[in-house]
């Protein structure tokens, strides 16, 4: 499951891994993670065909546990081609994994969240990943500071 999406796009979202879901379909970002960052990025006034969806590792790791570090270095050259393929503008991390691939601190990613920080060329603004907003569905501010970090996304890409 390498990802999906415009081979032009300005804006890549990169998650951790795919899931269940996402296993059994072959496609990244189709449970119910998925549907939720659908319609964010339909908020931002974008189509899922014009951004690229990919994920750190490329394959489910057993139980649907965290990727540890030897499969993140296993599928760590598929990523870095799929982002100099795209070349993105921004490219949007969706929780810790993600984040700590492209950002190599300590600081999990509330800390993180709502900041650009250079990669490259690329702008990486690491937020929650969507499984996080689903499990807790409740909670209006984690929606709202997602909400804040794509604002800042979009008015950078000129997005208003």
């Amino acid at each position: 499951m390498p990802g999906e999406g415009s081979p032009n796009a300005d804006l890549m979202f990169v998650g951790e891994g795919p899931g269940r879901d996402e296993d059994v379909q072959g496609r990244p970002f189709v449970g119910r993670a998925g549907q939720l960052l659908t319609k964010i990025i339909k908020a931002m006034k974008y189509e899922r065909a014009d951004v690229y969806i990919t994920n750190v590792v490329k394959c489910r790791p057993p139980n649907n546990r965290e990727p540890n570090p030897g499969e993140i270095e296993a599928c760590k050259g598929y990523l870095l081609e799929q982002i100099d393929l795209i070349n993105p503008r921004v490219i949007v991390t969706l929780g810790n994994v993600a984040a700590h691939f492209f950002i190599p601190v300590r600081s999990g990613v509330t800390a993180l969240r709502g900041n650009f920080y250079p990669y490259n060329d690329i702008l990486v603004m690491p937020t929650f990943h969507p499984s996080y907003l689903v499990r807790n569905e409740g909670n209006r501010e984690l929606r709202k500071m997602v909400w804040e970090d794509m604002k800042k996304v979009m008015a950078f890409l000129g997005k208003k």
